[in-house]
């Protein structure tokens, strides 16, 4: 008997061993909520990882106990609708705390000093949440340092964060919260799916040194209306998706400034699936494709079209043939020429039809005798 109750003592111990290497958070708080190490497949490495996904919470209490040890929070599928101040709480214990998602948990405001105590976060995902930037009626949801805290912040992702119908006030303030937030590290950045038509000031972006990667796929802006000659470390510009209907021959050469001769990184950029106009494309497009050092991705699908009902043609076909030159006025004008023409030899057939009958007329008695002798010597004998 003594070996089975070893055995069921082994398995005891295993399993509680299991349970504290899946389970173990140290809070009754976050007992739904996944603490241990795990293999990061994007990092190539294993990381001390608290998952708290799809759990419904209401509020962040369980956040101000997480293990000193986190390094990736993962807290999303919840219903926050207000960050407090504080989120982590009053101690600075989360040194190696490096990435934070907080996605679709129906944020709507985030308070100044929400986030305290994470100087080590290079990693912010706020997608698909429902950010109100600024509210007349209440002043209380303008913050400009909603970001001040993340003084090593590289990347932060906000696709689809902002709430809807909230253009202008997006507008107003993005230039606020990235002059007052001190992100002088920031390396990328997502404003996807926000529905951005312009900014307030064009020089938006300035304030982030060290940007690389701008992605704005997914918005309405009409056409570059931002600065991009101070983003100096800029390397890859996503324009993906948007109202473009033209770049204008200032918008070009701000792109080609970028690529000084001695600059080291190389641009990217995508306008693809924009509603972009042949005319303008011919005009400008064309030759600057021909010269630019900026690397432009998806070139060969790139189309455009003459007008909104025309069918799109490929950009590196209208560049190819010579008649690229010729505006939509020239083809119909040659059109109306080519009609004027028709009509002016068909009038002076009509004015000369009795001369013209005249000269035919042994011509065509020559051949109705041919025919006629062909038929009779074709009959059977």
């Amino acid at each position: 008997m003594s070996w089975i109750y070893t055995c069921l003592l082994l398995l005891a111990s295993l399993h509680l061993c299991t349970c504290r290497m899946k389970y173990e958070c140290g809070s009754k708080l976050l007992e739904n909520c996944f603490c241990g190490e795990k293999y990061i497949a994007a990092d190539k490495a294993t990381a001390f990882l608290v998952e708290c996904i799809g759990q419904g919470f209401t509020n962040v209490d369980m956040l101000k106990v997480l293990p000193e040890e986190t390094e990736e929070l993962v807290f999303t599928g919840n219903n926050i609708p207000i960050l407090p101040w504080n989120v982590f709480g009053d101690l600075n214990n989360l040194t190696k705390l490096r990435k934070i998602d907080m996605s679709n948990n129906k944020i709507r405001d985030i308070k100044g000093k929400s986030y305290h105590h994470v100087p080590n976060v290079e990693l912010l995902i706020l997608n698909h949440n429902e950010l109100i930037v600024s509210d007349t009626d209440d002043d209380n949801y303008h913050h400009p340092r909603v970001f001040s805290n993340f003084i090593n912040l590289q990347e932060l992702h906000l696709t689809n964060a902002f709430a809807d119908n909230t253009d202008e006030a997006l507008a107003n303030d993005l230039h606020d919260i990235f002059n007052n937030s001190g992100l002088t590290k920031l390396y990328k950045l997502h404003l996807e799916q926000n529905e951005i038509k312009h900014f307030r000031d064009p020089n938006v972006f300035c304030d982030l040194p060290n940007l690389h990667d701008l992605y704005m796929g997914d918005n309405y802006v009409p056409a570059l209306n931002f600065n991009v000659r101070c983003l100096k470390k800029l390397r890859f510009l996503d324009l993906e998706h948007n109202n473009i209907t033209r770049l204008s021959q200032k918008d070009l050469d701000n792109l080609d400034k970028l690529m000084a001769p001695n600059r080291e990184i190389k641009l990217v950029m995508d306008i693809s699936r924009n509603p972009l106009k042949c005319d303008a494309v011919a005009k400008n497009l064309c030759t600057w494709l021909q010269r630019t050092n900026v690397t432009l991705r998806n070139r060969d699908s790139l189309e455009c079209s003459f007008n909104k009902y025309s069918n799109k043609q490929l950009v590196n076909v209208l560049c190819a043939h010579k008649s690229y030159k010729f505006s939509q006025a020239t083809t119909i004008m040659l059109v109306v020429l080519s009609l004027v023409l028709v009509s002016l030899v068909a009038a002076y057939v009509y004015l000369t039809r009795d001369v013209i009958k005249k000269k035919m007329a042994p011509i065509i008695d020559k051949v109705g005798r041919k025919v006629q002798y062909t038929t009779i010597e074709s009959q059977d004998v």
